[in-house]
């Protein structure tokens, strides 16, 4: 006879109908006592007594998030599948419809005014440049199901080729870099562009920030905005037809030059930046303004390099819409429920973010970088599956299981490497922009030269 071995487990969750509440190890970023108050603020708390109680609906919504791919009754079964033995309750789809339109969206929303923000992390992590926190703003696109309702609110884009088949949700969201935490975000129909709901996000910048943007948002009326802050800002500015007027008054030793914009003193860097590969070498003109204008405390060139963070929000959406969503429409077909959707889908993003920055926080000198997004992600669904960590032990866990896993397959140091933007996996089967693209990703080395300023100004070194 074979030898053998019977592993027991033991699994601590809240009891009775609130059993199923839980989001597994993440429950303990989101513990029961901080969603009860999110309820109890919202006044959404359930009248009676039932199967769904609003705790256990609002972990519904947010597990939901770590199983795009299956309907609300299937992540039901997921929150119920570790719980063998106790007496959990087995809801229709349309209760548990209805119990997610008696919650409403007010208590996600209150839970994510809640969490976001920057994960707490040591000045030494590639989070801070220079005693600033460095953040980014941009925005993305949401595709939602063409129902009636949301069609009511939510509008196709048009195109070349007819248009989008679904609506669309713009999302905007401000990022610190170091951790692609979400500081903040709105979201709303399309109709109204970035620009419009950047004011938005304004009341999450403050002095000791710097905010880096692409230049959809050089507009002179933002940029007086984001200076009224106290925050600084480094934004990318056209240089061709329809370029802002940025008249030279003083220029400095490193290549820039004072001026004007939206009425708020900014310093001008022109830089050409070469790029050299093995297939070739390629050269773009960038053009910079900042309101950071000691150049002897934060020279042109390092202000270039700096600029190249802002990349980091677009591998945040791409965690977002790729990796937890992969590609997916969302669920929901009346506006009321994306409202409710997005938020849950936001918090859990952050959730994920935030047991990432604590994992790489026990490991000193560790770059949040170099933590696996989607490693953590499949961790936590695992845990949500296996009902495991609910509740926090007496001794504080700061990795957990999910850090764990995350810090034993740390990603390689980031390597300088160019890609083509372009679509490398198009839907359609004809070939994207041609049969000949090289989509292939090279080395690289980059050149930054900053170029002199326009017409002959006396040359000076103070700030």
């Amino acid at each position: 006879m074979e030898d053998q071995c019977v592993i027991t487990r033991q699994v601590t969750v809240a009891a009775g109908v609130f059993a199923p509440g839980h989001l597994g190890e993440l429950t303990q970023l989101v513990p029961f006592e901080m969603v009860d108050e999110a309820l109890a603020q919202t006044r959404t708390v359930q009248r009676r007594m039932r199967d769904l109680p609003s705790r256990v609906v609002v972990y519904l919504l947010l597990a939901a998030c770590l199983f795009p791919d299956l309907g609300y009754p299937g992540v039901w079964r997921k929150l119920a599948e570790g719980l063998a033995g106790l007496p959990v309750a087995a809801p229709t789809p349309g209760a548990l419809a209805q119990a997610r339109r008696r919650v409403s969206s007010a208590p996600l929303r209150w839970l994510f005014d809640l969490l976001r923000g920057p994960a707490a992390v040591s000045r030494g992590c590639g989070v801070w440049w220079r005693g600033l926190l460095v953040c980014a703003i941009d925005g993305t696109i949401l595709t939602v199901p063409d129902s009636p309702a949301n069609r009511t609110r939510f509008t196709k884009q048009a195109g070349n080729h007819g248009g989008t088949g679904y609506p669309q949700v713009r999302l905007l969201a401000l990022v610190a870099c170091g951790t692609r935490t979400l500081i903040d975000a709105v979201f709303g129909p399309t109709t109204s562009g970035e620009t419009t709901y950047a004011p938005g996000l304004l009341r999450s910048l403050r002095a000791g920030m710097i905010m880096l943007a692409d230049r959809n948002f050089a507009a002179g009326a933002l940029a007086a905005k984001v200076a009224a802050t106290q925050a600084e800002f480094l934004i990318r500015v056209r240089t061709g037809r329809g370029a802002p007027k940025l008249p030279a008054l003083r220029r400095y030793r490193d290549g820039s030059y004072l001026s004007r914009f939206g009425g708020v003193p900014v310093r001008v860097i022109d830089a050409q930046i070469i790029i050299t590969t093995t297939a070739g070498r390629h050269t773009g003109t960038y053009r910079l303004i900042t309101t950071l204008r000691d150049h002897h405390r934060y020279p042109a060139s390092s202000l270039v390099c700096l600029y190249h963070q802002r990349w980091e929000i677009e591998t945040a959406y791409l965690e977002i819409k790729s990796t937890i969503l992969g590609g997916r429409v969302l669920r929901s077909r009346t506006p009321a429920g994306l409202t409710q959707e997005i938020y849950a889908l936001l918090i859990t993003y952050q959730l994920l973010r935030t047991a990432m920055a604590d994992a790489t926080s026990t490991a000193p000198g560790t770059d949040p970088d170099r933590a696996s997004f989607t490693i953590a992600w499949q961790a936590a669904r695992d845990q949500l599956i296996q009902a495991a960590g609910v509740i926090a032990a007496t001794a504080v866990d700061l990795a957990g299981t999910i850090g764990r896993q995350v810090l034993a397959a740390l990603l390689p140091a980031r390597r300088l490497r160019v890609s083509p933007r372009i679509v490398k996996r198009a839907i359609s089967k004809y070939q994207a922009r041609g049969p000949d693209i090289d989509r292939a990703s090279y080395k690289a080395t980059v050149g930054i030269d900053i170029l002199a300023p326009p017409g002959a100004l006396t040359v000076t070194t103070n700030a």
